[in-house]
């Protein structure tokens, strides 16, 4: 996990946001496929102290990107992993049987069938799911069901 990813835990569906598109609206075109992955470990915080593990695995994913849109297709996969810090706490476990999703700028739509179970809270809103259906609420806005999900992004 790098030091920007937050308790989504999956850097390959990095939510985009209205400020972001600032810095991709000329990004070039670029995908990737991969097969079989698994990756798990720690992280900390530079200048806000915080820490973090995570863990993940999964078969078969893809993705494309260009300008401000992007879209990944996974197969079966799991996740799991918990932050601590300052400003945010959290923990959050995801078991997915497959999903598709697409981001177009600060909108995102998510169509899959998953179970993702945990909460965070901190500075930046509120986020609750269980067995894929919740909700989030602060820079990011969301709406779960059953791993499905459709969401916007401000910050």
């Amino acid at each position: 996990m790098s030091k920007n990813e937050s308790l989504t835990y999956e850097g390959d569906e990095e939510e985009g946001s209205a400020i972001d598109m600032v810095d991709t609206f000329d990004r070039p075109g670029d995908a990737y496929a991969e097969g079989a992955y698994a990756r798990a470990g720690t992280y900390g915080g530079k200048r806000i102290p915080k820490t973090g593990v995570y863990a993940k695995a999964g078969y078969g994913r893809a993705g494309a990107e260009y300008s401000i849109f992007k879209a990944v297709a996974k197969g079966p996969n799991a996740s799991a992993g918990a932050e601590a810090s300052l400003v945010k706490a959290g923990a959050m476990a995801r078991a997915e049987l497959a999903s598709v999703s697409a981001n177009a700028g600060p909108v995102r739509m998510k169509l899959g069938l998953g179970v993702d179970t945990g909460a965070s809270v901190g500075v930046n809103g509120v986020e609750a799911k269980f067995l894929g259906t919740g909700f989030s609420i602060g820079p990011k806005t969301s709406v779960s069901v059953l791993g499905s999900e459709l969401s916007f992004s401000v910050l």
